[in-house]
């Protein structure tokens, strides 16, 4: 195997990829290639996760959390990936970690005192969040989803597109507009989080859902969100009202590199599988590995992946204590790099396998899908190098 363990680790962080380890390795590769195929959510996964208890793992230990950080989630991430299950493995539990952290900084003491435990008991999951609409994309202030205040309830009417992890959530935390964008002094007022409990919801018959037919991340699935009169009681608001942009941004960060921890795992994930074979097939009397235009962009794609681990590692490590600009810096900066180095390291892998690239049974036409994914999702490349040029560079802003 080739190896991954190419970063200091604080003790706890090695804690946490010995257990993480010890519970991907009851999920091979054939798990979740017939996951892939069959366009099932694995619960079996989630539910190993969620009965350690690691749905709680930002959560403070006095609701029953682990009281871990980003230096601690980014190993989890890398591992999940880099186990095999590549991008979608990470990506099918991230949610549930992280849409509990505004709960915890912004919630109502009832709403934390009920909620969270059950959350880092795994008995109750959080895995949607609601942001992203067909006429707003990366243009968050946009969102035209509207939540009017009737006396002890907010109705709300909208649309909601590429919302993940729906089908295997029991709260959904929406973003929706109290205040209309041209009724507020700033673009970035008049938006609300929201939690929304989804069989209520449903029972309501106040949403209604779509899944998005997709080709990359097929168990995670993705829905277009229908809002029609849906009531919410004015407690289910998380944080103040108005205020949910900035309660959206506190945090993401942290959530960024994890999402860059997910990238690196995934294209160590496509390296060992590209040497495995590069050592294995043999044509024309030897290995294909022992030939240079097999061996050079495996070792250059494995070169880019540790590199940009380090600096993933570097920021995680200065979450706490760190500027939060340059935090915010270093982690749209790994984020790039991150996702760039896993899209090198499957197409190399493909490449390695030759025709047998695509072909299901070898997992790197998988990792090849999701790699592609990277560079769209939370931000594009371009976004993130937006935000280097202006805040990093002092370049006028661009957008």
């Amino acid at each position: 195997m080739v190896d991954r363990d190419t970063v200091q680790l604080t003790d706890q962080q090695r804690l946490v990829r010995d257990s993480i380890r010890d519970i991907c390795g009851d999920f091979d590769q054939s798990y979740w290639r017939q996951q892939d195929k069959q366009g099932e959510y694995p619960h079996e996964f989630a539910n190993e996760l969620a009965d350690g208890g690691w749905f709680g793992a930002l959560l403070p230990e006095e609701y029953g959390g682990a009281g871990m950080g980003t230096e601690e989630v980014v190993v989890m991430m890398e591992e999940i990936a880099a186990s095999g299950g590549g991008f979608s493995a990470a990506q099918a539990v991230h949610g549930g970690i992280y849409n509990s952290v505004p709960l915890v900084k912004y919630g109502s003491e009832e709403m934390k005192k009920d909620l969270l435990p059950r959350v880092a008991a795994g008995d109750t999951s959080i895995q949607a969040f609601g942001l992203t609409e067909p006429n707003a994309g990366s243009d968050s202030t946009s969102i035209e989803t509207r939540a009017v205040r009737e006396g002890d309830e907010y109705v709300v009417n909208g649309q909601k597109i590429w919302i993940s992890r729906v089908d295997a959530s029991d709260y959904l935390v929406l973003m929706a507009r109290t205040t209309p964008k041209s009724e507020v002094k700033k673009r970035t007022r008049g938006l609300t989080m929201f939690l929304v409990p989804l069989e209520e919801a449903y029972d309501q018959g106040g949403l209604e859902i779509e899944q998005i037919d997709k080709t990359a991340s097929n168990f995670v699935h993705s829905y277009e969100l229908f809002f029609e009169d849906l009531r919410l009681p004015a407690e289910n608001v998380i944080g103040e009202e108005g205020n949910g942009f900035y309660q959206m941004l506190d945090g993401l960060n942290e959530e960024r590199l994890a999402i860059a921890a997910e990238c690196i795992g995934l294209g160590e994930a496509a390296i060992e599988a590209g040497v495995s074979y590069a050592n294995e097939r043999e044509v024309f009397g030897s290995a294909i590995g022992s030939n240079q235009a097999i061996q050079h962009p495996l070792a250059e794609a494995h070169s880019r992946v540790q590199a940009a681990k380090g600096m993933v590692y570097s920021a995680a490590s200065e979450v706490e204590s760190g500027n939060q600009k340059d935090v915010g810096a270093r982690a749209n900066m790994s984020k790039f790099l991150a996702a760039d180095a896993a899209f090198d390291a499957a197409d190399a892998a493909v490449q390695t396998h030759g025709g047998f690239g695509i072909a299901r049974e070898y997992d790197v036409e998988r990792f090849f899908r999701e790699a592609r994914l990277t560079r769209l999702v939370p931000i594009t490349q371009q976004l993130a190098l937006n935000y280097i040029g202006e805040n990093v560079l002092g370049l006028p802003r661009s957008y």
